[in-house]
């Protein structure tokens, strides 16, 4: 039996890590420190302070705060 896609946000995470160098845990990490901010502050920050695209950044934040709830 094939494994199942991997779905929504986490589907992001290799391209992540290929364009931008990291692995994703410390993408995870630098929003987890900038809690508790909102989330499209969150999205600027990865943005503006660390050159990733809106779509990577969006994912990454949206894993985040989805852990965070939980």
């Amino acid at each position: 039996m094939a494994e199942e896609p991997i779905k929504g946000p986490a589907s992001y995470f290799p391209s992540i890590e290929k364009k931008y160098g990291r692995p994703i845990g410390e993408w995870q990490e630098l929003v987890r420190k900038a809690l508790p901010a909102k989330h499209m502050e969150l999205v600027a920050m990865l943005k503006d302070a660390h050159g990733m695209g809106h779509g990577h950044a969006n994912a990454v934040v949206a894993h985040v705060l989805a852990a965070e709830k939980n």
